[in-house]
């Protein structure tokens, strides 16, 4: 479905002057300097997945997603969407691969919501039986139903991305690619969109691209996720294996009495963490070298706990360690 082998993005940026004089100079000279966005990446994606690809600000999750939607080319390597090479093929391709950039639409700023869908149906020749089925898929996953007759300039945010997300689908695209589409969202609708995803794969397998920063939609979404950092693939595989990789890390969430100083407390070994804040002890260990039920035991005779809850490791933490260790490596 996607295959990319040994993409690589560079950009060339001029090296400037200082003052008004130096402005002058760069304009006639040759001198730069080069930016190795995307660095020698490798990876296929199978039909009906979704992968999330993330990263850190400036690692080149945009510039690669550019590159497999056909806006960017790349300075060497090669992607092949369904056989295809996007920046080669544009209209091929453009007709199977929908797009969602969080901070960009492709709506009409001015016209009701239901004629952008309409010019969309034109360009994409979308016949008005598939019209018509694909609009009722999506106002009842979606819910834009509300606001179809509104311009889109006074649509919200949560309101425009949801009808972005409609108007990338209505041609019923194989690969959708989307580009922080819950940034700057509340809690209820970033929940609408992930169920949207859901039910788009679902009913349609279609193959989802995600780039984004909220952990909580890789978890939520993703069963596999490719990491890159610096322009360069550091993690490729499911998202059960990334974790277990920093150990069956649980943290065990305590409330304590009024009376119970958690400092004062005996700790139960090496091998459990303790932090605590105003009413609460967070005990962090290992599941694989630490009993569950041990520890369980422990928090409610020593602290006499009144409340417990008990999580995994977050991919957010993960992705800070990974970057720490990478880090470090660098400075050893």
């Amino acid at each position: 479905m996607i295959e990319v082998k040994s993409l690589t993005k560079v950009f060339k940026k001029p090296i400037r002057g200082k003052g008004v004089l130096g402005m002058i100079r760069t304009l006639f000279s040759r001198k730069y300097k080069e930016i190795r966005a995307v660095d020698d990446v490798s990876f296929d994606i199978k039909e009906g997945e979704i992968v999330g690809y993330i990263g850190s600000n400036g690692a080149g999750k945009s510039t690669t997603i550019k590159m497999m939607c056909g806006i960017l080319t790349p300075t060497s390597g090669q992607v092949l969407i369904d056989g295809k090479e996007p920046y080669k093929k544009r209209r091929i391709v453009a007709k199977e691969i929908g797009v969602v950039f969080g901070q960009k639409t492709q709506l009409w700023w001015d016209i009701p919501l239901i004629e952008s869908f309409k010019v969309l149906k034109e360009i994409y020749q979308v016949s008005d039986e598939d019209y018509k089925t694909r609009m009722e898929f999506l106002s009842t996953v979606l819910g834009i139903d509300e606001f179809l007759s509104q311009p889109v300039r006074t649509l919200s945010l949560g309101q425009r991305m949801r009808a972005d997300l409609a108007a990338s689908m209505l041609h019923n695209p194989k690969i959708l690619f989307l580009d922080e589409p819950t940034i700057g969202m509340d809690v209820l609708v970033k929940e609408k969109i992930r169920l949207a995803i859901h039910a788009l794969n679902a009913k349609y397998h279609t193959t989802v691209v995600l780039t984004t920063h909220d952990m909580a939609d890789i978890e939520d979404l993703c069963s596999r996720i490719i990491m890159i950092e610096k322009g360069k693939i550091i993690y490729d595989g499911p998202l059960k294996a990334i974790k277990h990789r920093f150990g069956n890390i649980k943290t065990l969430t305590i409330t304590v009495p009024a009376n119970i100083d958690p400092l004062e407390v005996a700790p139960y070994s090496k091998d459990v963490d303790m932090s605590s804040k105003d009413d609460k002890v967070m005990l962090r260990f290992d599941a694989d070298k630490v009993k569950l039920e041990d520890v369980v035991q422990y928090a409610f005779s020593s602290y006499h706990a009144i409340d417990m809850k008990i999580t995994d490791i977050s991919i957010e933490d993960v992705v800070k360690q990974i970057l720490v260790q990478q880090e470090e490596a660098k400075h050893a």
